[in-house]
C-alpha cells in the first residue's frame, strides 16, 4: 500500500455571515469534521453539489481558509500548527489551481512575470535557470515560449488554465488541489486539460486532490473518490467499487445522473427538496431531509462509518442495519 501524504483528521472549518434580516451573524458550517486520507501519487477527487463544502475543504488544506478545529498533516507535519517560515515552505510543495483562471491571474502582468513570480520568491535561481524551468514546465503544459510575452486577456479560456497549471508546476511541487479545472472551459477544451492532468501526474509522480461535481470527469482520472454532503464526507472508496456499488443514497443519486458508456437507459434518481442552508444543518443524519430511504432514527442520530470492503466506508443507517442483519 502506498504512503500516505496527507492525512486530515477531524477537521472544522466555519465562517461568520454577514447581517441577515434578523440582524444577527449567522455561523456557516462549511466543513464539518472531515477524515480524509491522500496517498502518493494518486489523484483523489472530492464530489458534491455546489455548497457542500468541497472547495472550503480544499483551501483549508494549503490554509488559505482557517479551520476551527481538527488536524491536516503533510508528510507527518500538522499544517495548521506551521509558523510563516514553515507555512511558506509547505507551500512550495502543495499548490492550488483555481475554477477561473483569468481571475487567479494578474490582468497586468505578463505571462512570463506571472510564472517567474512564485520562483522569486521561494528560491535563489538565477535569471537563466529561472528561464529554463519556466520553457520546460510551459512546453510541458502545451504553451508556445512566444505567447510568454502577452498578458492573460490576449489567450482563450483553455490557455489560461494551461498557464495556471504551468504556475503551480514551476516549484516541482507534491500536491497540487484542482478546484473544478475544466468546469468553466468549452467541452472540447476539457477533455485536453484532463488529458493534460493525467499526463502531469505520470511524468512528475504528482498527487492530485481533484475537486468536481462532474462524476464523468472522476470516473475517468480519479484512483479514489469522496462523496461530501453539507460539509461531511458520507462515502468514500476506490473509483470503481464507488461506481459499479454505490451505497450512499447521495451518491446514487450523484451517479444516476451520469450517462452509461453503452449508451442504456438507466432510472434517474431525482431527490426533492434544495441543499439545505449550511447556517441551519438538519439534525441526526444531515441527508435525512431529502433521502428516499429515510427512517426515525436518522433524524435523530448521525451515523457512524461502515466498512464496506477494505477501502470502502459508507455512513448511513440503511447499510448498517442490512450489514447487521448479514
Amino acid at each position: 500500500m502506498r504512503e500516505n501524504l496527507l492525512e486530515i483528521k477531524n477537521l472544522y472549518v466555519e465562517y461568520k455571515s454577514d447581517k441577515g434580516i434578523t440582524g444577527e451573524k449567522q455561523v456557516i458550517h462549511a466543513v464539518n469534521g472531515v477524515d480524509l486520507t491522500v496517498r502518493k501519487g494518486e489523484i483523489l477527487a472530492i464530489a458534491g453539489e455546489s455548497g457542500c463544502g468541497k472547495s472550503t475543504l480544499a483551501k483549508s488544506i494549503i490554509r488559505l481558509e482557517p479551520a476551527k478545529c481538527g488536524q491536516i498533516f503533510f508528510n507527518g507535519k500538522n499544517v495548521l500548527e506551521m509558523n510563516k517560515f514553515e507555512l511558506k515552505n509547505y507551500r512550495k510543495h502543495a499548490q492550488m489551481v483555481f475554477q477561473n483562471p483569468y481571475a487567479s491571474l494578474n490582468p497586468k502582468m505578463r505571462i512570463i512575470d506571472t510564472l517567474k513570480e512564485p520562483l522569486k520568491i521561494n528560491t535563489n535561481l538565477s535569471e537563466i535557470e529561472m528561464l529554463n524551468i519556466i520553457k520546460e514546465k510551459s512546453e510541458k503544459v502545451g504553451l508556445d515560449i512566444e505567447c510568454l510575452k502577452l498578458y492573460p486577456h490576449e489567450f482563450s479560456g483553455g490557455q489560461r488554465q494551461r498557464i495556471a497549471i504551468a504556475r503551480a508546476l514551476v516549484l516541482n511541487p507534491d500536491l497540487i488541489l484542482a478546484d473544478e479545472p475544466v468546469s468553466a472551459l468549452d467541452v472540447s477544451i476539457q477533455a485536453q486539460i484532463i488529458n493534460l492532468l493525467r499526463e502531469l501526474k505520470n511524468d512528475y509522480k504528482l498527487t492530485f486532490i481533484l475537486i468536481t461535481h462532474d462524476m464523468s470527469v472522476i470516473r475517468y482520472l480519479a484512483d479514489r473518490v469522496a462523496i461530501m454532503y453539507l460539509g461531511e464526507i458520507v462515502e468514500f472508496g476506490k473509483t470503481s467499487q464507488i461506481f459499479i456499488n454505490p451505497k450512499h443514497p447521495y451518491t446514487k443519486a450523484l451517479l444516476s445522473a451520469v450517462p452509461k458508456i453503452d449508451g442504456s437507459p438507466q432510472e434517474r434518481i431525482i431527490l426533492e427538496g434544495d441543499l439545505p442552508s449550511p447556517s441551519n444543518l438538519p439534525s441526526g443524519c444531515k441527508f435525512h431531509t431529502r433521502c428516499p430511504n429515510c427512517m426515525d432514527i436518522c433524524t435523530k442520530c448521525s451515523p457512524g462509518e461502515t466498512q464496506i470492503f477494505e477501502d470502502h466506508v459508507v455512513k448511513c443507517f440503511l447499510y448498517m442495519r442490512l450489514n447487521t442483519r448479514l
